[in-house]
């Protein structure tokens, strides 16, 4: 009788623990997949709609929130009592002066640092979590283009941009909205871009819930090859926006090796002459340093690979990996 390749180990698919095994060491398989349960609701203050981060905890305590701050994070806290449906029915979340966002999808507009005045693109950005929080870091001064391509999330984006002041006329400030494939949509934005994020489509592993099977029932090594494909194409694309000398940062939520550390190894190889990696430093922040993997399937991948970062899953915070490139000024392909 032929055997299932569905065989379970726990509540998980061997195949993903065995790769899970690869990328974090067998010792440490059991605690990765111990983390992968519900998150603590987790949200961040707005900036830019008028009420001062000390106004908003003060008014949120006031109301018998209990909060605990993020230390890598002073905009950000966890919520300790009460359910995320008390905090999305105050006025201080229906006036967005807060936003509920997980503690991971927080940290990637933080590495890329975007900066008042520059020109920053945002190519998978529905439904607006790190748009609107890139916005507040630019302190709505410069050029934000917010791009998706499917249509029910980008009005998703468009609501939450609204919502949150984004949209919001001010000097200086201009914010494009765009529905269109990342791919074309950088073809007309060739080296335009001081930093550009992508927060690549992905297979969402850290994102699953053992609880839950219908986050990760989808899973098979197959849909990790299909969003390889999507991630490689608007990778180089993206690339191909950011103008010498700007900053890409490339995120995912997932831990498979060939949508994370092979993706960037294969843009390295490829733009040997224009491309580097910057060292991503948040460990001194509270957030902890996952492995890199710097051999896949027996393939040795770019040496300067462990410049990436990984965060370390844990039972507040999902698994996210992130890397910080630089385009030099030498353009000149191999």
């Amino acid at each position: 009788m032929k055997r299932s390749n569905k065989k379970r180990s726990g509540t998980f698919p061997d195949e993903f623990s065995n790769r899970l095994s690869s990328v974090f060491g067998a010792s440490r398989v059991g605690g990765v997949l111990a983390t992968l349960i519900e998150k603590p609701t987790t949200f961040r203050w707005n900036p830019l709609k008028g009420l001062s981060r000390s106004d908003v905890a003060d008014g949120l305590r006031g109301l018998g929130f209990h909060l605990r701050p993020v230390p890598w994070y002073p905009d950000a806290w966890i919520l300790e009592n009460k359910s995320k449906r008390d905090l999305v029915e105050n006025e201080l979340y229906t006036d967005g002066h807060i936003y509920v966002q997980s503690l991971a999808s927080m940290v990637p507009p933080l590495v890329l640092d975007p900066k008042p005045g520059e020109r920053v693109l945002d190519l998978t950005a529905a439904p607006g979590s790190k748009t609107s929080q890139i916005a507040a870091l630019m302190r709505q001064e410069g050029e934000l283009v917010a791009n998706d391509n499917n249509k029910p999330r980008f009005f998703k984006l468009k609501h939450n941009l609204e919502h949150l002041g984004v949209l919001r006329e001010a000097p200086g400030w201009r914010v494009e909205l765009r529905l269109e494939h990342g791919t074309k949509l950088c073809q007309e934005y060739p080296a335009y871009f001081d930093k550009i994020l992508l927060d690549a489509p992905c297979s969402a592993e850290a994102r699953f819930i053992a609880a839950d099977p219908k986050t990760y029932g989808f899973w098979k090594e197959r849909k990790i090859k299909e969003m390889a494909y999507k991630q490689r194409q608007l990778l180089f694309a993206a690339w191909s926006a950011l103008k010498p000398g700007g900053t890409l940062v490339y995120s995912t939520c997932t831990f498979a090796p060939e949508e994370n550390e092979c993706q960037i190894s294969r843009l390295l190889e490829r733009h040997k002459k224009d491309a580097s990696l910057l060292d991503i430093s948040l460990s001194g922040h509270g957030l902890k340093r996952g492995p890199v993997t710097t051999i896949w399937k027996e393939k040795s991948l770019h040496p300067d690979i462990q410049q990436c970062f990984r965060v370390e899953p844990a039972k507040e915070i999902e698994g996210f990996f992130m890397a910080k490139l630089q385009k030099q000024n030498d353009t000149t392909e191999e």
